[in-house]
């Protein structure tokens, strides 16, 4: 049978967060002429993805089938929410077994997120090959199949602080810098954690959502085995960068328009993912520093964390310095919640992108060459940021982040990547980048060459 009559099916992990980077995945396979369907699962408790999400995406996507999976509840509704949505994941087994034997003809592979490792017992009963879709860094990736075997001879992450945490193959990271569900080695969601990343070296090999050209340590660590010790390390094959292409329905969003307005390259864009939210004090803070660098922006705030069911909507008066908003009229435009990033980032008069350093965020401003200012919030960030500033050199970061940015930081780094030398070579480097990632993915580009290649090793295990 042609692969081209093949269906892949996805499998993400719980949460919009991992069910858009697996759509990307899917449009990339559409264009090769491939058959998708993405397989949601559907719990019946608070975190689910929202069959809302689901709808949405599926409109949007209509070459796409989406199913979703029927999940029962976690028996332990008082787990680490880490450990709960694992649960819900395992539980889930039997709906996905169901899923694929229903399928005619049989899918051509399973495509797993990296916390879906237990569905690999899922397909080897069913002799389905599976590979893992890893939609982060492949420093990332490197580091997390490394843990599992590194970890258990280390403290606790939490009682390192600023001590160096040594990765083979990699850049030594902070302890601090690792994610915040592995800090403790001894709660459930480490353990959870750990587990997972020791699962992904079980996989028949790893999409990784980035390009050759980007992460050569990395993969040189990855392709030389020294990540997992013992056993032979799953062929990765880099993809990326898929990007969000920004193509939205409905109207032009009001920041748009004031873009259009605005010189080219001039204004700061701030935006920190849908789960990025400061204190009010942090908040008046980095609007006194983005006064005074007397630089445009534009600026997407929500409420306080504490505030966020009181208050879906920020009170911008009653949470930034009083007249901030007058004063920056001519400057400045701060939006409540959201901007449509994807479309924001493109737009010509963006010159530099305070970011929370999420995977996705940081390959569309490499392909809009957009130079970054790191401030990472949660999950693989502060390890990305070490990444972006060290080893890419497309960023400079915040000092401060772990605890309180101050002001004078906030307007120095905007002055530096706007305005000084240090500023312009970054913006030369990221130009080169944009270049890289483009090149990447065009015909006969590393990406392209290395999709062919996984298509090549799963033609090996094909049904003839």
């Amino acid at each position: 049978m042609a692969m081209g009559e093949r269906t892949f099916v996805l499998y993400p992990s719980l949460g919009v967060g991992h069910l858009n980077p697996m759509v990307e995945l899917g449009k990339h396979l559409l264009r090769h002429g491939l058959g998708v369907l993405i397989a949601v699962v559907d719990p019946p408790d608070a975190d689910a993805v929202s069959a809302a999400a689901v709808a949405r995406l599926a409109a949007a996507n209509p070459a796409i089938t989406f199913r979703l999976l029927p999940a029962p509840a976690s028996p332990d509704l008082g787990a680490d929410p880490v450990k709960r949505s694992h649960d819900t994941l395992r539980l889930a087994n039997p709906a996905l077994r169901d899923l694929l034997r229903s399928l005619r003809p049989a899918a051509a592979a399973l495509l797993l997120d990296m916390f879906c490792g237990d569905a690999l017992d899922v397909a080897a009963e069913l002799g389905l090959p599976a590979y893992f879709f890893f939609a982060s860094a492949a420093g990332d990736l490197a580091v997390f199949l490394n843990l599992p075997y590194l970890y258990p001879t280390l403290p606790s992450f939490r009682d390192m602080g600023r001590a160096l945490v040594p990765c083979p193959g990699m850049p030594p990271l902070r302890a601090i810098d690792m994610p915040l569900t592995i800090q403790d080695k001894e709660s459930d969601r480490t353990k959870v954690r750990l587990y997972q990343f020791k699962r992904i070296a079980e996989g028949r090999g790893v999409l990784v959502n980035s390009f050759d050209w980007l992460e050569p340590r990395a993969l040189t660590a990855l392709a030389d085995g020294v990540c997992v010790p013992g056993r032979p390390t799953p062929r990765v094959f880099c993809i990326g960068p898929l990007v969000d292409d920004g193509g939205r329905s409905g109207g032009r969003h009001e920041c748009l328009a004031w873009l259009d307005a605005q010189p080219t390259h001039s204004v700061v864009l701030l935006c920190f993912g849908s789960k990025g939210a400061f204190s009010a004090a942090q908040l008046r803070e980095i609007a006194r520093g983005l006064e005074s660098s007397g630089h445009r922006f534009l600026w997407a705030v929500r409420s306080p964390p504490e505030e966020q069911d009181q208050f879906p909507e920020p009170d911008l008066e009653r949470l930034l310095p009083p007249g901030f908003l007058d004063r920056t009229r001519d400057k400045g435009l701060v939006v409540k919640n959201w901007v449509p990033q994807a479309e924001v980032v493109r737009h010509e008069a963006v010159g530099s992108f305070v970011t929370h350093c999420g995977w996705n965020s940081v390959l569309e401003a490499i392909m809009s060459g957009l130079p970054m200012i790191c401030w990472p919030l949660y999950a693989e960030q502060g390890m990305n940021k070490v990444f972006m500033v060290e080893e890419m050199k497309i960023a400079v970061d915040l000092e401060g982040y772990e605890e309180f940015v101050k002001a004078e930081e906030v307007e120095a780094k905007v002055r530096l990547v706007m305005d000084s030398e240090e500023g312009k070579i970054l913006r030369q480097r990221l130009a080169v980048a944009r270049d890289k990632a483009l090149e990447a993915n065009k015909e006969g580009g590393s990406s392209e060459v290395a999709f062919a290649e996984f298509l090549r090793d799963l033609e090996k295990t094909a049904p003839k």
